[in-house]
């Protein structure tokens, strides 16, 4: 995750500076952008000299992005149809997330991924930090157990194949 961020700061500070002191292209959001992806993937295929768990974990990265992405953009279109149609599909459910997360950075990661979520809202940690109480808009016909099983199976999982 250090590695990460260095070089996310590198390629911001590079491509910066790239447009910053004369360049061919013209400067825009489109080349800036591709500037940012040449330099980023030229220092993560440089990572494999010396940081070879950093050069399997990107892909996972992206994959969790579009996870992500895919997730948001789902519950997204579930509530649109919920208010642009007459019936109210809404059942609204509290849920104990049991958590295999154990540092305070992969809980607030998975708070945060759940939360931004439409229709899912993280509520608490006990104090013992094995379980995280979610607010569900759609308790699904699988019940509990099948959000429990998607939580866990989704966010929590690849969340840990990017911290551990």
């Amino acid at each position: 995750m250090k590695t990460f961020s260095l070089h996310t700061i590198i390629a911001l500070v590079l491509s910066y500076l790239f447009f910053r002191y004369g360049s061919l292209i013209p400067y825009t959001a489109t080349t800036s952008v591709l500037v940012f992806i040449v330099v980023f993937t030229l220092l993560w295929l440089s990572a494999a000299a010396y940081h070879f768990s950093y050069f399997r974990k990107l892909p996972k990265a992206i994959s969790f992005l579009l996870f992500f992405l895919k997730e948001v953009f789902v519950a997204n279109l579930k509530i649109a149809y919920d208010i642009i149609t007459p019936r109210y599909r809404m059942r609204p459910t509290v849920i104990a997330l049991p958590l295999t997360a154990k540092t305070n950075v992969e809980i607030t990661l998975l708070a945060c991924m759940i939360t931004l979520t439409p229709g899912s809202l993280t509520l608490d940690v006990s104090e013992d930090k094995k379980i995280l109480w979610v607010h569900i808009l759609y308790l699904e016909e699988g019940g509990v157990e099948e959000i429990v099983h998607n939580l866990k199976w989704g966010f929590e999982r690849r969340l840990l194949e990017l911290t551990t």
